[in-house]
C-alpha cells in the first residue's frame, strides 16, 4: 500500500518474551479443547511492547489479567477471541482487558506488535486535565469488545494508528530519553482515544449490535460492579437483565464456559494480585475497596482462592 508506513520487521531492544511471563493453568476450559487446560499470563511490569513475527502460532490459548492492543503489521488469518472467530490482515486492531481468552491461528506469516498494559496504568492514562478525556479511555477499556472484531476499518485510520505505534515503539527502545514518560504516556491515550473515536462512529453508523441480552452486557455490568458484592448476586442481575435466575445462569456458563460466580470470583481477585503487585495500598484499604467484612476476612478468602496470604502474594512479586 502506498500510504502504509515504514515499520521495523523486528525489536532487538527491550523486547518482552512469553516466557518473560508467569504462567499458570486454569481449571475452567471456555473454548472446550480436550485435554487442555487455558494458561493465564500475568504481566511483571505496568506497561511493554512485544514486537514480533511468526508464521505458526506457538502459544496455548491464553487469557491474561491486563490490557493488551494487538496491531497486526503484515499477513493474514484468523483471531480466536472468547470463542469467536475473526479474520485479521494489515492494519488490524484488537482490544483485550483482563480475562478475555484467545489464540490465532496464522494463515500468512504474520508480523504482531503487542502492547501491554495493567490496569494501574491504565488509571495513570485516565488521568487527564480534560475530564471527558478521562470518561473516553475508562469507558473503552470497560466496553466488552469481543464480538468486534478489529477496532478499525479504514485504511486511513490504519495508518494514523500505525504511525503513532511506531512513534511509541522508538520511544520505548530509549527509554532513558528524557521525558519518556510524558511521551509514551501521550501516545498511548492519542491511540486509545482513537479506538473509542471509531467505536463511537460505528455505533452511530449501526455497524455494531446492540449489547441488549447479550452476554457481553453482563460482562460489563460485573466490570463496573465488580467493587459492590450485593449487586452482582444472581437474583439481582437476572432482574436487572429481565432474565429467570436460573437462565441467566445457564446462559452465561454456556456463552463464558464458567458460572457467573466463578468468572466474578476470578476477576476480582486479578484486580486485587493487581493492586498488591502495583501499588502501595494497605491491606486493609484494599479490602475496604473490594467490600470485604475486615482485613482478617479477605485475608482468609485470598488464601483459600490463591493458596497463599495476600502478604506472601506480595513478597514473591
Amino acid at each position: 500500500m502506498a500510504n502504509e508506513p515504514h515499520m521495523k520487521s523486528s525489536m532487538t531492544k527491550n523486547v518482552t518474551h512469553w516466557d518473560d511471563y508467569n504462567a499458570c493453568e486454569i481449571p475452567s476450559d471456555p473454548l472446550k479443547t480436550k485435554n487442555k487446560q487455558m494458561k493465564r499470563y500475568l504481566l511483571h511490569t505496568p506497561f511493554n511492547i512485544y514486537h514480533f513475527e511468526a508464521s505458526e502460532w506457538q502459544h496455548p490459548i491464553h487469557n491474561h489479567t491486563y490490557f493488551e492492543i494487538i496491531f497486526i503489521l503484515k499477513g493474514n488469518g484468523v483471531h480466536h477471541l472468547n470463542g469467536n472467530s475473526f479474520d485479521y490482515g494489515y492494519g488490524d486492531v484488537f482490544l483485550l482487558g483482563p480475562e478475555d481468552y484467545h489464540s490465532f491461528d496464522i494463515r500468512e506469516l504474520t508480523e504482531f506488535c503487542f502492547i501491554r498494559f495493567n490496569e494501574p496504568f491504565s488509571k495513570i492514562l485516565s488521568l487527564s486535565d480534560e475530564s471527558r478525556g478521562k470518561s473516553i479511555i475508562e469507558t473503552l477499556l470497560q466496553i466488552p469488545l469481543q464480538s468486534r472484531g478489529s477496532l478499525v476499518k479504514e485504511n486511513h485510520d490504519k495508518v494514523k494508528l500505525l504511525n503513532l505505534l511506531s512513534v511509541l515503539e522508538s520511544e520505548y527502545e530509549n527509554q532513558q530519553s528524557p521525558y519518556y514518560e510524558i511521551v509514551r504516556d501521550s501516545l498511548m491515550r492519542s491511540i486509545l482515544i482513537i479506538l473509542a473515536r471509531k467505536l463511537r462512529q460505528s455505533d452511530k453508523a449501526g455497524q455494531v449490535t446492540s449489547y441488549s441480552d447479550s452476554v457481553e452486557s453482563i460482562l460489563l455490568y460485573v466490570k463496573k460492579n465488580i467493587y459492590f458484592p450485593s449487586r452482582l448476586r444472581i437474583e439481582v442481575m437476572a432482574k436487572e437483565f429481565n432474565m429467570a435466575p436460573n437462565y441467566i445462569s445457564i446462559f452465561f456458563k454456556k456463552q463464558i464456559g464458567e458460572s457467573i460466580k466463578q468468572y466474578t470470583t476470578n476477576y476480582k481477585f486479578a484486580l486485587i494480585k493487581a493492586r498488591l503487585t502495583y501499588s502501595k495500598h494497605t491491606l486493609s484499604e484494599i479490602a475496604d475497596e473490594f467490600s470485604f467484612t475486615d482485613e482478617s476476612h479477605f485475608c482468609r478468602q485470598f488464601k483459600k482462592h490463591c493458596g497463599v496470604t495476600p502478604t506472601e502474594f506480595r513478597k514473591r512479586n
